[in-house]
Parts: structure tokens; C-alpha cells; sequence
């Protein structure tokens, strides 16, 4: 047969005929009469007319809007959800807003896919709360069930995935003026230039929404007094400025914050107690991981939006594993397991707890010892935890703990006081990772904040962070003597710095050797 035989396809004529964009639509079958459509459009009954009231976090995301407002006066600030992300073919993941927008708005879960935040410069003190900005939440609304979108749009029509609110329920809810997403473009790039002419200089929470940064790029582009020379390192730097005034402004969390996270906690705890229900499955199971990792998910689910990170769900030799997140391996009578998990809570504040639990209810001698050198340093970073001490110390106050112990074991090539030293850290082959972390709506919260501020910064009231050290002897690590390897552990809590000091917020979880065995008793 020829290449010229009509009977064979030409893919340009194929790709001509219908867009590939379009292709995944072939399994599509809905009709396009105008008699289904006008069918479609008719016989619903109406949404419901009144308004909800005022979402309790309100209060305070004004407030924080005002704090970034006194930062950046003059300048308009771009704060986007992010779009949906698809997850295989046609499908997509469950979205999730980034951290900044849900801090400035209070919205969580999942019905704000694309919307932006807006904070439009006004005449300084003449903008909401008496600061120098106008905030509108650009955002795609409940289609009216007579409309097309209803019933055609599978992202976004209440047929396909449920009810959206509408502009005015948003504002009612969130106190915060909401225009269509359909005014977001002119909105973004209206007024945009060099200051020094009468422009307007915008700063933009970038990587977050392709389709926004370019939006923004092309507007300074356009609109910058002599395109040729332009360097765009100067609006990466405007931009960076924002992030980091945006995770630095999630520091010191608020009493509303602190109520999500005491929230998250409990919900974790919960997890924790299913875990150990589950244990006898996880035994007999050959990949009893994932028995693990499901019984935490159930609960995370049920009570939460959903899990704050991937689970850790690490047994015997794998809990030496810091980031294994496989959870393919079983789980076996008399070896440790290591599980690192966190419910999200709806406001999307995270836990993040680690117990290491005894699979047969009871510590052997080697496995207690390790332990107890683990719950110790745990103690004494609580015990160096106080306003006014530098963030670091907390971890420094950990590895002398850890450093001693090696000594005492005849593990440390050298003494505790050399490994501390800067010249030394031999002790952590064994302890690789910081000792804290900030917590919030990310499980590493505040990334993008100054080292001064973060590492070098001192403890305040209303910081929430982890303290959680670690021991890990890998089963192929022939430094150590061969009844230390193959143990994990790992203890984490998660820490409030009140003016008092600090609160365990995850204390009622068992953390002593002999109260983890007791627990896991009378759960079993």
C-alpha cells in the first residue's frame, strides 16, 4: 500500500481536525440539542437565598492583611490560590490553596481552585482597617443551575462536583469585597509601571499559578520605560521581598491559629490509637506499612481535611530511613516502629507527631535504651525552650544529650565535647536532622523566613514548632555494634512558646517507655 493510499490516516490532518487538548473529551457523550440543553436548564429548585454569617477567622485574617498592608504601601500585591493540578489524564488531585492566600482569606478545603487576592494600594490609611490597601478576592462563582456551566463544565459545575458559593455568600462569610474572576486580567495589570512615572508596582507571590505569572511578567514588560535593558532579577527581588514578609508574618500565630492546631493535635492523637488497634493486621499483613499508613489516613480523613504530609509509616530497619514514605515493608513482632504523621485540619493548620512504638507491646533492653536516650534529649530541648532563647538552642540543647550517650556506649569515635564542636558533629551520623521546625499551615511553616528571624531567632509567644530528635543505627552501619542496628527512633511533639513557656500540645499522647507500653495495652 502506498504512503498516498486514502485509507491511510494522515496524523497532520488528524491533529488539524481536532486539537489534542480536546482528545480527552472523546469518551464524552453528552448531547448537544438544543432541546437537551434547554431540558438541562429547567426543573431545579433554587439555591438557597440568605446569607451566611461571618466565618469566626475573619477577624483576624483582616488583621494580618493590615500587617502585610504596612509593609508594602503604595504597591499591589498578588496573593493567588493556584489552579487544579491534573492528576492522571482527566482527572484531578484534590486542591488545596497555597498557604499564603488561605492565611489572608481563612478559605480551606477545596472550592477556590484559580481565585486570586488582591491587595489594591489606596491613599495611605484609607483602606481596610485604616491601612493603605482594598482587598478583593477574584474568584469564579456558583453558575446559576439555568446556565450551560451547571451541567457542561466538569471542573466547575455544581453537577459535576457540588455547590460553589457565590461572590456575596463570600464576602458575607469572609468580610472581604469579591469581584468575578472574569475581571481578574484588567485587575492585575491595570495602572502597572515605574513608580517614578506614576505606575504602580506590583509584587506577586510567584510558582504558584503559571498563567498569573505571566499575566504579571507581561504587564511590567509592557509597561517598563525602556524594554531592552530590562532586568527582571529586580522583580524576583520584589517578589522574594513578599514571600518572605508572608512567612514571617506566620511566626507568631494568633489564638485562632492556635485553636486549629490544638484541633489537628487531637485529630492526630486519634490517628496514633487507630495505629495501634491496627498492629495485629499490620503483623499478618505482608505489607503491614500500609497497614499503618491506612488506619492513620481513615482518621484523617474523618476527622480533618486530610493528611498535613505523607505518612511515615517506617518498621524495623526502615525507621532509619528519615523520609521513607514507601510504607511497603512489613511489619514485624519484636522490632520498633517508627510512624511521623499529622491530620490537616480543615483550616489546613497540620499537626505533626512521631511515636515509636514496641510492635509487641514491650521495649527489648537495646530498643528501651535508645529510647531513653531519645525521650532525655527530648526533655532537655523543652527544658532550653523559653522566650527570648535563640531558636537554635533548642537543638543544641538535644545534641549534647545524644553526644553523651554515645560516649557512654562506645559508639562515638572520639569525646561528646569534640563531636559538639563545630570541627567535630561525628555524632550526627547518627541524628542527621534539626531538632525543630516551625508548624502551621505548612508542616514546615515560615520556610521563607530570614535565618535572623527563624534559626538565629528568639522563642516568642504564640510560635508554634516541633521539638523531635532522633536516633537512627542503620542494619548496614559497621560503626556501631551489631545489637544497636536496625533500630530507629524517633519522638516528636508539637510545641506552643506561651509567655509562661512552652505547652506540649501533643503531651496527652504516651511518650515514656513504660507509658507507651501501658497504652499500647490497653488498646490491643
Amino acid at each position: 500500500m502506498s504512503v498516498s493510499d486514502p485509507a491511510v490516516p494522515d496524523p497532520t490532518v488528524q491533529q488539524q481536525a481536532q486539537p489534542i487538548d480536546d482528545r480527552v473529551n472523546n469518551r464524552s457523550q453528552r448531547p448537544t440539542s438544543e432541546a437537551f440543553k434547554a431540558f438541562m436548564a429547567s426543573g431545579w429548585a433554587p439555591a438557597e437565598g440568605s446569607l451566611p454569617g461571618r466565618d469566626a477567622v475573619a477577624e483576624y485574617t483582616a488583621r494580618r492583611r493590615r500587617a502585610i498592608s504596612e509593609r508594602f504601601p503604595g504597591e499591589r500585591l498578588v496573593i493567588p490560590a493556584g489552579p487544579l493540578k491534573v492528576r492522571s489524564n482527566d482527572t484531578d488531585y484534590r486542591f488545596r490553596p497555597h498557604s499564603a492566600f488561605a492565611h489572608l482569606t481563612g478559605l480551606g478545603v477545596d472550592h477556590e481552585p484559580d481565585a486570586v487576592l488582591i491587595l489594591e494600594p489606596v491613599d495611605e490609611g484609607t483602606g481596610d482597617d485604616g491601612g493603605h490597601h482594598s482587598a478583593t478576592l477574584y474568584f469564579r462563582p456558583l453558575a446559576g443551575r439555568d446556565t450551560e456551566q451547571f451541567y457542561g463544565d466538569a471542573r466547575s459545575g455544581e453537577f459535576w462536583i457540588g455547590a460553589r458559593p457565590t461572590l456575596a455568600e463570600l464576602e458575607a462569610r469572609l468580610g472581604i469585597a469579591t469581584a468575578h474572576l472574569d475581571g481578574l486580567e484588567a485587575a492585575l495589570t491595570k495602572g502597572v509601571g515605574a513608580p517614578a512615572i506614576g505606575g504602580i508596582s506590583v509584587r506577586l507571590v510567584r510558582k504558584v499559578h503559571e498563567d498569573i505569572d505571566a499575566l504579571v511578567d507581561t504587564a511590567r514588560y509592557n509597561t517598563a520605560m525602556d524594554p531592552e535593558p530590562l532586568d527582571l532579577s529586580v522583580f524576583d527581588a520584589l517578589d522574594d521581598q513578599l514571600a518572605e514578609a508572608l512567612s514571617e508574618l506566620r511566626l507568631a500565630k494568633d489564638e485562632w491559629e492556635v485553636a486549629q492546631m490544638r484541633e489537628a493535635v487531637a485529630a492526630t492523637a486519634a490517628g496514633f490509637e487507630e495505629i495501634i488497634r491496627a498492629l495485629p493486621r499490620a503483623v499478618a499483613h505482608r505489607r503491614g506499612e500500609r497497614v499503618v499508613e491506612g488506619a492513620f489516613f481513615a482518621k484523617a480523613r474523618e476527622e480533618g481535611n486530610d493528611l498535613g504530609y505523607e505518612t511515615i509509616a517506617a518498621s524495623g530497619n526502615n525507621a532509619t530511613v528519615l523520609h521513607w514514605i514507601r510504607n511497603n515493608g512489613p511489619v514485624r513482632e519484636g522490632e520498633l516502629l517508627l510512624v511521623d504523621a499529622g491530620v490537616e485540619a480543615e483550616s489546613l493548620y497540620t499537626a505533626d507527631v512521631t511515636r515509636t512504638l514496641p510492635v509487641g507491646g514491650t521495649f527489648s533492653e537495646v530498643q528501651r535504651r535508645v529510647y531513653q536516650a531519645v525521650l532525655d534529649a527530648a526533655e532537655a530541648a523543652f527544658a532550653a525552650a523559653r522566650p527570648g532563647v535563640k531558636f537554635r538552642q533548642i537543638h543544641a540543647a538535644a545534641m549534647e544529650v545524644l553526644a553523651a550517650r554515645l560516649e557512654e556506649w562506645g559508639i562515638l569515635p572520639v569525646s561528646a565535647e569534640e563531636a559538639l564542636s563545630d570541627a567535630g558533629q561525628q555524632h550526627r551520623r547518627w541524628m542527621p536532622h534539626g531538632t525543630s521546625h516551625h508548624l502551621g499551615l505548612d508542616v514546615h511553616d515560615c520556610a521563607q523566613a530570614r535565618r535572623e528571624l527563624y534559626l538565629d531567632g528568639e522563642l516568642a509567644p504564640g510560635m508554634v514548632f516541633t521539638i523531635e530528635p532522633g536516633l537512627y543505627f542503620k542494619a548496614e552501619d559497621l560503626a556501631i555494634p551489631a545489637e544497636y542496628r536496625g533500630i530507629g527512633v524517633r519522638i516528636e511533639d508539637d510545641i506552643l512558646m506561651t509567655a509562661e513557656g512552652p505547652v506540649n500540645l501533643s503531651a496527652a499522647l504516651p511518650r515514656t517507655p513504660d507509658d507507651v507500653e501501658a497504652w499500647m495495652a490497653s488498646l490491643r
